[in-house]
């Protein structure tokens, strides 16, 4: 176990490394490691599955790696089950024997094989070790998680406001394009056939959670948009970092986005509600923010970078 906190402190600090505000290292990273380790390899009711697996070399562990099955969200149809995926809380020290990379991503391979995992994703954020052993056996970009830690003083622009149970149809509306947008571009996103119903009870649920802001643009007959900020969650943060000042934007559309490839509807609606998310972020403390992107909708990328974001994550899947 101490060598196992002692390789996740590394590997923490290598993403630290790449930004200090959105990887901001918890005070007691090191308590919180060992627990969430404890928990992962000792506890009887786990709420996915999880595998951990170590490479070693004369005795000494020279290497670890993370993987999990991932719940399907109940908006997707999931018709190939539960996806393993490989987590970002994996590491190799700079001395360890060539290949151990490999090794690695090939016994978590098998393990998730095991668990019935018929697509497998995998995450990085630092260094090359990872993406390159990743790109060698298949995987390519699925999912980027853009962020930006200059999030202004600049208040939520004219024309946004809050939800209210009166904009759940819009959203939900408009949640069905984006959809249809996800779908397209990659079957990965198949839609449930109840995805409208269970989006709408979310909706009303979230409505009453203090923690996020939802917003939206237009009135509830004519809604043109929405956006949610939201706090992050351990799903894409190891327990090594202080997740409380990092928000995340998931739920996000306007129709000037439904080009996957283009802004040729032009974009100041869509900036808008994301100026918003930052401004919600801005209110309520946080530094960073991170935003949910699949890699193959460029106009939405194109979108974010101009609005100063930048890839921090990369999951990718198995082709």
């Amino acid at each position: 176990m101490p060598r196992l906190v002692e390789l996740l402190m590394l590997d923490a600090l290598e993403r630290h490394a790449e930004d200090a505000i959105l990887w901001k290292i918890a005070d007691d990273a090191a308590v919180q490691i060992e627990k969430a380790l404890e928990f992962a390899l000792t506890a009887d009711a786990q709420p996915f599955q999880q595998f951990w697996h170590v490479a070693e070399d004369g005795g000494k562990i020279t290497g670890v790696i993370h993987a999990m099955m991932l719940p399907v969200p109940p908006i997707y149809a999931g018709a190939f089950g539960e996806p393993g995926l490989i987590l970002p809380d994996s590491f190799v020290v700079a001395d360890a024997p060539g290949g151990t990379a490999e090794g690695l991503l090939a016994a978590a391979e098998r393990a998730l094989d095991e668990a019935g995992a018929r697509i497998k994703l995998a995450s990085y954020v630092a260094g090359d070790v990872w993406r390159t052993a990743f790109e060698a056996n298949g995987y390519e970009p699925l999912t980027l998680y853009l962020s930006r830690s200059d999030l202004g003083d600049q208040g939520i622009p004219d024309g946004i406001r809050q939800a209210t149970e009166a904009d759940v149809p819009g959203i939900v509306a408009r949640s069905a394009e984006n959809r249809q947008v996800l779908f397209g571009i990659d079957p990965f996103w198949e839609i449930h056939p109840e995805a409208d119903p269970r989006f709408a009870a979310w909706m009303m649920r979230s409505l009453t959670l203090r923690d996020r802001d939802m917003m939206v643009m237009g009135p509830p007959d004519d809604l043109a948009g929405y956006v949610i900020a939201q706090p992050a969650s351990r799903l894409h943060f190891p327990a090594a970092h202080d997740i409380a000042g990092t928000g995340v934007i998931d739920d996000y559309y306007h129709p000037e986005l439904a080009n996957p490839v283009a802004l040729d509807q032009g974009s100041e609606g869509a900036n808008a509600l994301l100026r918003a998310a930052e401004a919600a972020f801005a209110n309520r403390g946080m530094g960073a923010t991170f935003v949910v992107c699949p890699a193959g909708w460029t106009s939405k990328v194109a979108l974010l970078e101009a609005a100063g974001y930048q890839t921090a994550m990369v999951w990718s899947r198995k082709r």
